[in-house]
Formats: structure tokens, sequence, C-alpha cells
């Protein structure tokens, strides 16, 4: 008994002699060096990776002109923005959020993370207790993954961050690259998903909202929260309003007034649906052409507000809906199925494209009708022949000069004189005119005269005229007599381009989509809309005093409003488009109709949308007249300001009965020339009589019926690529 209790006292004293407090302090500074060397030596293995690839993805966001958000593209929703906008008080509330020591700090909490890890890995559940710098590092650099390893890699690549970094970039960095919920990456999506608002417009207290969410986005999101959510994101968002009291960065009073700011209700993303669609790959396609590559557009991170007005589109849709689609059933009829609407509209003065109509939907018919280049835009080419023939000073066969009352023989059939292509272009219907002028031959389309109008301009100079009014060049854009019936191709964006010329004086006008587009570090240059004069004042002027006829008293009756309006109708061979495009003093647009099949063929628009032909004068005359008319808000009091070449096409060779060259039922609808008999016989040469008769006939009200069984045209090919006899549009209506 007594050895034992011996050995326990030796055992004892041996303990404590190991143990001793120098030896136990000694211990402890050793084990601080190893720790200290071993972090050193890790500080200065782990080097500050590259960005992992989500930190650096954004989207794309498309504005309307006033602003709104059309459409954003990208996998992941976020904006990079710079720190200097983001209101300074916002800034503020993140910090007091997160990390109140931000700006003293050098990025590590030693406390904050020691305790996060030891909990991690005691099974304590995965903690957090990182600064702002550390939650950048964490989002920037490397993974979300709550490990000891990744704690420690997190918090030697901050105090690097911290060295080689200033803290408004990390405070951006944390700011942009953060989750907030709602699919929203970074402090501008979460301000417009959250509010509807630019960071740059964010109040302070809503700012602390934003900064509160992300202690737990989805549990703290308002809108969805429970009761015990919601009183815990008030708690939070208090405390970070008393932090920044605390700190000095807001004022106590101005704090003791503050309201709880709840946010909007959550919204489908703005995606590329609809026309949305159409308008963002249009968007693009201009940008690559100023030199923004396909990759740049890719990688996201641009702000491009278009001159798109969300009144006007809005307007077009309901236009063509009412006009159109109503009309039609594009599932239960197959031939109905075919009638493809397009349109574009610009501002003549700026030359802003403020309204687009590219289809059905970007996500049922990819391709957009408003820009395609594949249809004829037939007859809406034969005021480019006018403009044309005054521009360049043109004459007649017998040496008149051109202009609104020199006189044609509007025979139909009638072969060209002068020309070393034979040409002899079917009127619509074949109605026979006889002589009548210029004005009246734009008018009633009538074929015969611009087939003759452009032999005596000259192919070259027509075509001249057409490609610098905004036409583009190609293989189909051949030289002959048939240009005048416009056999090239064109969009409605060509046409409206041409057009908005023609409607500013002769200045040249270039269709634009994007008002301006710009990058965190970089900016687009926009597209030059407003150019030179590419045709006199008078040649321009003088087209457009022809069209107001046209509109008036033609075969585009059906688009005239409360409004001063120019325009011309045009269907092209075998009816397989179909078009309106016009423009009064303020807007200018072309409507376009085009038929093609499901696999993507172009067909007839034929007993489609009515029975018989579908023409220019119809359903694209109407979808114009009915969107001019909500985009200029019921109508317009503006006027023309003309400066013409002084002649009048309401004067000279009286207008005969139209004769046909084979039996044709009711009229069509076009508004006919007068059915006074004519005094003076077609020349058989097919030139125009030396001097017009003085009679003053006038053409008499257009008739509101459309033709119960219109003539199916006939073609024949000519030696110049185009087709001799046509229907009226590709001359006509």
């Amino acid at each position: 008994m007594g050895r034992n209790g011996k050995g326990q006292a030796k055992k004892g004293g041996r303990i404590r002699r190991l143990f001793t407090w120098r030896k136990l302090l000694g211990t402890f500074f050793v084990g601080c060096l190893l720790v200290m060397g071993a972090f050193y030596v890790l500080y200065l293995m782990v080097p500050v990776p590259t960005a992992n690839a989500d930190a650096t993805l954004q989207s794309n966001v498309y504005k309307y002109a006033n602003g709104k958000v059309l459409a954003r593209t990208g996998k992941i929703n976020r904006e990079i923005v710079g720190l200097d906008k983001v209101p300074l008080e916002v800034q503020h509330a993140f910090v007091a959020a997160e990390n109140k020591t931000f700006y003293k700090d050098n990025g590590v909490d030693i406390k904050g993370t020691a305790r996060a890890a030891w909990n991690t890995l005691t099974g304590k559940g995965k903690q957090g207790g990182s600064t702002i710098t550390q939650q950048y590092v964490k989002n920037y650099y490397l993974s979300q993954d709550q490990t000891a390893t990744r704690k420690l890699k997190e918090m030697v690549i901050a105090l690097k961050v911290d060295r080689n970094m200033t803290k408004p970039e990390i405070l951006a960095g944390d700011m942009n690259t953060s989750y907030y919920g709602r699919n929203a990456y970074g402090i501008q999506a979460a301000a417009q998903a959250y509010y509807g608002v630019d960071a740059t417009r964010l109040t302070v207290d809503q700012g602390a909202y934003l900064a509160s969410v992300l202690q737990a986005p989805s549990q703290y999101d308002w809108t969805s929260a429970g009761p015990e959510g919601r009183k815990l994101v008030e708690e939070r968002w208090s405390y970070v309003l008393d932090n920044m009291v605390e700190e000095g960065w807001l004022d106590a009073g101005k704090r003791a007034g503050m309201k709880f700011p709840a946010p909007q209700k959550p919204k489908a993303p703005k995606g590329l649906s609809g026309q949305s669609g159409y308008i963002v790959e249009a968007a693009n396609q201009e940008l690559m052409r100023q030199g923004v590559s396909e990759e740049d557009l890719k990688a996201g991170g641009w702000t491009i507000t278009l001159n798109i007005d969300e009144k006007k589109q809005k307007a077009l849709v309901k236009a063509v809906d009412k006009q159109l689609e109503d009309k039609i059933d594009r599932k239960g009829d197959k031939k109905q199925a075919t009638v493809q609407a397009g349109a574009t509209s610009v501002d003549p003065k700026t030359g802003a494209v403020v309204a687009m109509y590219g289809g059905v939907g970007a996500t049922e018919h990819w391709t957009n009708n408003a820009t395609r280049r594949d249809y004829q835009p037939a007859s809406t080419f034969k005021p480019l022949v006018l403009a044309s023939a005054i521009d360049n000073h043109a004459v007649t066969q017998d040496g008149r000069k051109i202009g609104l009352g020199t006189v044609y023989d509007g025979t139909s059939r009638r072969p060209v004189v002068g020309s070393p292509i034979a040409f002899a272009p079917e009127n619509e219907d074949d109605r026979s005119y006889g002589p009548v002028t210029v004005q009246r031959a734009t008018n009633s389309s009538i074929n015969s005269v611009y087939a003759q109008m452009i032999v005596d301009v000259g192919f070259a100079k027509a075509k001249q005229t057409g490609l610098a009014l905004g036409l583009k060049d190609g293989p189909d854009f051949g030289e002959g007599p048939s240009m005048s019936l416009g056999v090239m191709t064109a969009s409605t964006m060509d046409m409206a381009g041409a057009y908005a010329t023609l409607d500013n004086h002769g200045v040249k006008v270039t269709p634009t989509l994007v008002k301006s587009a710009e990058h965190k570090d970089r900016k687009a240059e926009p597209v030059k809309s407003i150019g030179e004069r590419v045709i006199s004042r008078e040649a321009a002027d003088t087209t457009t005093k022809a069209m107001q006829g046209v509109v008036r008293s033609g075969s585009g009756f059906r688009a005239a409003g409360d409004y001063q309006a120019a325009g011309k109708t045009g269907t092209s061979e075998n009816n397989r488009s179909a078009w309106f495009v016009g423009y009064t003093p303020e807007i200018v647009t072309a409507v376009g109709l085009f038929g093609e099949d499901a696999n993507g063929n172009q067909v007839t628009l034929t007993n489609t949308i009515n029975p018989g032909r579908a023409n220019g004068g119809r359903t694209p005359a109407q979808i114009w007249g009915a969107y001019t008319t909500a985009a200029l808000g019921g109508g317009s009091d503006a006027t023309f300001d003309l400066e013409t070449d002084g002649t009048s096409g309401d004067t000279g060779a009286p207008t005969p009965t139209a004769t046909t060259g084979s039996p044709s039922p009711t009229p069509s609808s076009s508004a006919s020339e007068g059915s006074t008999t004519p005094t003076q016989p077609t020349t058989p040469t097919g030139t125009t009589p030396p001097q017009p008769p003085t009679s003053t006939a006038t053409a008499p009200p257009p008739p509101t019926t459309p033709p119960t069984k219109p003539t199916e045209p006939t073609i024949v090919p000519t030696p110049d690529g185009g087709t001799g006899i046509v229907d009226g549009g590709r001359g006509g209506q």
C-alpha cells in the first residue's frame, strides 16, 4: 500500500516536470512559428488564379428608347457596372451589412475565418464569417464549396488581392459577382429584378434591402417569404441601417423616418419570344456591321439602347393583329398559314427605326420578315424611277421633259420604244388607258407607262438612283426595262429607307435600330443615319407629290387618314408579295406580305387573306393606315413642305375608258382612271404624243369593293431576266 502511494507520487511528479508552464509556453510559440511558417509558405505557393468562368459571364441588355428593358440575353443575368454607377449611400449599405471594418482591414477576418473553418471541420454546419474581400475572392476566383482547403485558399488570395487592388475595386467586384436571388447576379440585375430601376436610381433604403438579401436570397425575398422570413429580413434591414448610422454614413433623423421598401413582384425574364427576338437579332447584325464581333456580343456585358419606341411598337403589332392575324386561321388553314407579314417604321428626320414587325413570333418563325431580302418590292420601285427621271432631267423619246404632267401611252402590252431589250408589259387585268399623265399612271400603277419611262431615263441611271436611295445591289438587280416593275429583291427596311430619303427631301436616310451600345469599358460607334444629299430636292418632292395622289385617289386609298400621306402599292410576280410603302411628314413605314410555305419556299398569296389576288392596296395598306393613325395619336396636321418641278398631273390628257385585251369582269380594287372617251388615239409606235390634250377630266371616287374574279396573270420571260407580261403588281397594285 505504501509502495503504491509512493509510486503514484513519483508518477505525478514526472508529469508535472514534463508539462511545466515554461515548456507549454515554448511549445505554443514553436507551434505558432510553425503555423506562421506554413502559412507563409502557403502564401508564396498559392497564386491568384484567373477568374472562374461564371464570374465573367454577363447578359446583354436591350432597351427601348425610353429606357425600359426589352430583352436580356445570355446564360447568366448579370450586367457589370462601375462603382460610379452605384450611389455612395448604397455602397455604404453593403459595407454596413457585410463588413463594417472593410475600409480598414487587410482583407481577412482571422477570427471569423478560423471560427467558420473550425465549425465546418467539427460538423457544426457550414459557416460564413468572411470579409467583403473574401466574398469577392470566393465568387470571382474560387468555387462555392465550403471546405477547409477552399477557406485557406480564400484567405491567402484575399490577402494578395487586398494588396493589389483598391477598396473601391474590391467592393465593385463583390457587388457585381454576388447572387441576389430572382436569377439576378450583380447589383444592376438585382436593382432591375427587385425594384425595376437601374442601379444608379437605387435609394438607400432599397440598397439596404438588397444588401440584406445577400445573406439568404431565397429566404429573404419579401414577395415569396413566409412570416418568419419577412421578420428576419426586416430585422436584417434595420441592422444594416443602424450600422450605417453608427459609422456616420447615415443621418439618424433620416434613418428614423425610413419605412421598409417592399420590392415588386417577380416578373418573367425578358426573353426573345414575340417581336423581341427579331429586334435583338437585327440589332446584333447592325452592331456587327459596325465592327463589334460576334464573339464579343456572345461574351455579354453590353447595354444596347434601341431606337424602338415602345408605344409605336405596340401599335404596329396591334395593327397587324387586327388587319391580318385576326382574319386568318394559321392552325386550321394551310393556305392561310403561308401568309407572312413584315414591316419597318422609320423617323425620316433621324433615321431611327421606331417600330419593327418581324413575324408571328421569333420562337415560331425565326426569319425576320422585316429584314429579309428575298422578295420583290414590285411597283413600290416605280417612284424611284420617277425620282431618277426628274433628278437626271430625263426626256421622252420625242424630247419632252418628264414631269407629273407628261403624257404617256398607257396601252397594255405596248412594246417599249428605244430599248435594246424587247419588253411589252401587261397592265393589271390587261387594262388599257390610252394617253395618261405621269401622275395618273402613278395613281393606278400603270406598267406600260413606267416601262417606257425607265427606258427614257436609262437603265444604269435608274439603278444608280435606286442604290443611292438605299436599295442593295445583287445579281437580281439587272439593268433592263423590267426593272421598272421592281423585279430586284428588297426588305421592308430597305424600302423604308428609300422612301424616308424621299420624305427627307433627297437627303440620305439609313434606318438605324441601335441608338447606343455601351460595354463597361468601351462603346460601339452608332450608324450614321443621316447622310449627304443623294438626289435633288425637286426630284424627291415631286415624287412625294405624285405619291400623294396614290393615297388620295389611287390604288392606295385605303391608307388614307387624318394626315397628309404619300405612298405606293406593289404586288409582285405570281402574287408572291404585296406591299404598301408610304409616309407622312413625320413617319415612314413599309409593310409587306410574303407567301411562304412550311419548307420556306415562296408561294402565291392568291386566295389566302381574301378571294383572288392579295394586292398592296388591300391588307398592307390597311395595316399601314391603322398603324400610322395610332402612331400619330389619331392624326396629324403636319404638311409636306414641297418644292416640285411645277407641273401637275391633274391637267392634261383626258382619262379614257379602260379597255382590256381580254374580257374582264368587274373592275379591280384599284382606283381606276376616269371614263372620258379619249380625244387622241395612242401612237402605234408606243411613243408619247407630242402635245398633251387640254381636257381636265378628273378621276372618280375610288370603288369600295374588290374584284369578284381577278384575272390570273400570264408571265412571259424577257431577255433581261424579267417577264414581259405581268400581273398588276409586279406592276399594278
